[in-house]
């Protein structure tokens, strides 16, 4: 009978490097990372040492929550205000624990859950983070308008940070995020003097995302483009997820801006219309002022959107002297092949020296044959670049 030879086994993950380690904790859920607690002893403690914390409520489990939902709320379809409650608590438990005993620096921190404008719990979870002095990127994704504290002011090693439905109301002693680089925010309720006066004072800003409800937000009537311009020196990344022609006076939209966007080189722009009056012009005035402009990305809005007395017509032969000379891919999703559209692309295939990658997404609504149509005559196009690449779906 052959004898059977036995091998130690090999715990390979063990025996990787800390840094690995904790970056293969730092992307699993906190709960999971918490779980690894029970492998070994060794293991018991490398998850209390990740840098990064996320918390999301939609992916938190309640284990003990065992009510039955009542005859209303099934007759209703109403979600349960007792489990909402019992979540809330858990979730609110899990963190203070976390950073209870959590050991070393904290560095990215995320919540996202329902919350209302006034929430002491995320008041003190804030505190406890400025008070750590180390977080660098800074995620809050609420519900209600949640009106952040005075400790939010005093993070003030931040590099990015993310709010999602957050008041920003800039405490008089606030002097900015003077490393901030990255911005994102979305439903922010106004863009007016406490708006402009925080960007103005990120001087490092690089990366700024804004995504809005243009129906509800309030656009100040006596603030313009050139004021928001003026606030971003150094962006090197910018996308509008609303219509920014409406919010930003269309009526006083100038020629030209006065500094020049030098750093920029990505620009995404959402609900632009060619067929608006100030569409095309806003367009072209970003690109006339951000000379070294390397991907520009456009998602038309549909016609059906616009007021009428908002239709106007521009000649795209007031911008044949425009030169994109770093220009290496263009992208344009909803496009109906309205005849400015076209012309738009094949003014910038002409202008486009080093253009790489032209995609257009066709908006719905086309029969499949003029799908193909369109399509042709958009691989027909010929351009300044020899090398271009038009792809079109």
């Amino acid at each position: 009978m052959p004898t059977t030879i036995s091998y130690p086994k090999m715990d390979r993950i063990s025996n990787l490097p800390l840094g690995i380690i904790e970056t293969i904790l730092c992307l699993l859920p906190i709960e999971e990372a918490a779980r690894t607690s029970i492998l070994s002893t060794e293991w018991r403690y490398h998850w209390i040492k990740i840098p990064k914390l996320a918390f999301y409520e939609s992916k938190f489990e309640v284990a003990a929550y065992r009510a039955e939902p009542s005859v209303l709320e099934r007759t209703f379809d109403m979600p349960s205000k007792r489990k909402d409650m019992a979540t809330r608590c858990t979730l609110f438990y899990a963190i203070y624990q976390v950073l209870l005993i959590h050991q070393g620096l904290i560095r990215e921190f995320a919540l996202s859950m329902k919350a209302d404008e006034s929430c002491v719990e995320i008041d003190h979870i804030i505190l406890n983070l400025s008070m750590r002095k180390t977080v660098k990127i800074f995620k809050l994704e609420l519900k209600r308008r949640y009106k952040l504290p005075k400790s939010f002011f005093s993070l003030h090693q931040l590099t990015d940070l993310h709010l999602s439905d957050c008041a920003l109301e800039l405490q008089p002693s606030f002097n900015g995020f003077a490393s901030l680089t990255t911005l994102y925010l979305e439903l922010l309720g106004a863009f007016d003097k406490t708006f402009l006066h925080f960007l103005s004072i990120c001087p490092l800003l690089k990366r700024l995302t804004l995504k809005c409800d243009a129906s509800t937000i309030i656009c100040v009537s006596n603030f313009t483009i050139v004021d928001l311009f003026d606030c971003l020196p150094v962006i090197e990344y910018l996308s509008f997820w609303f219509d920014i022609v409406l919010c930003f006076g269309a009526d006083r939209l100038p020629k030209e801006l006065p500094t020049t966007l030098v750093h920029l080189k990505r620009l995404f722009i959402q609900y632009i219309s060619f067929r608006h009056m100030y569409g095309l012009p806003f367009v072209f005035l970003l690109i006339r002022s951000a000379p070294n402009v390397e991907k520009l990305k456009l998602e038309m809005m549909e016609e059906t959107c616009l007021e009428e007395h908002e239709f106007g017509s521009v000649s795209l032969k007031e911008y044949s002297n425009i030169m994109l000379e770093r220009l290496d891919e263009l992208e344009i999703i909803n496009f109906s092949n309205a005849e400015n559209e076209l012309d738009f692309v094949k003014l910038i295939l002409a202008k486009s020296p080093v253009l790489k990658i032209v995609r257009i997404c066709l908006s719905d609504g086309f029969a499949k044959d003029e799908e193909l149509r369109i399509s042709k005559t958009l691989l027909h196009l010929t351009g300044a670049s020899t090398t271009v690449n038009i792809i079109a779906s």
